[in-house]
């Protein structure tokens, strides 16, 4: 399925500062991007506003044809200062997302955990892991 992410008027500000205005752009499936910029121009805000983990102050996230109260189940984030729910194991983790995302059936919490080369954490709580286990567990 082709998806487009189109971002109509955007604008993000923190107290009386803006952090980016009236900002207008289509990403398309299929096509890379950098989103480039200095420490403090804006660069994660953007993509945790665009995922829906920070409100916008102004505009409007269109996901083409998918409804706005599904969108959450075609995207995702995953970043150094996302935090890991660290009282529950990888398992019950993966099974929690589970729920909320569309790719099961496709793919099974065991194949996951194969991928990420965790199997004999399968049932660890992730507050053991070490940071590089948690990076495999974001992404």
């Amino acid at each position: 399925m082709l998806m487009k992410i189109s971002l109509q008027n955007l604008g993000k500000r923190f107290n009386r500062e803006w952090i980016f205005r009236h900002f207008n752009y289509e990403f398309i499936s299929g096509r890379s991007y950098a989103i480039t910029g200095p420490n403090g121009s804006g660069k994660s805000t953007l993509l945790q506003v665009i995922c829906g983990a920070t409100t916008l102050s102004e505009g409007k996230v269109v996901f083409g044809k998918i409804k706005d109260e599904d969108f959450y189940k075609h995207i995702s984030i995953a970043a150094p200062y996302l935090e890991l729910v660290e009282e529950m194991t990888l398992s019950e983790f993966l099974k929690f997302h589970a729920s909320l995302k569309k790719w099961l059936p496709t793919v099974t919490i065991k194949e996951i955990i194969s991928v990420i080369e965790l199997e004999n954490s399968a049932d660890k709580q992730i507050r053991y892991f070490s940071s590089g286990m948690k990076q495999r567990v974001k992404l």
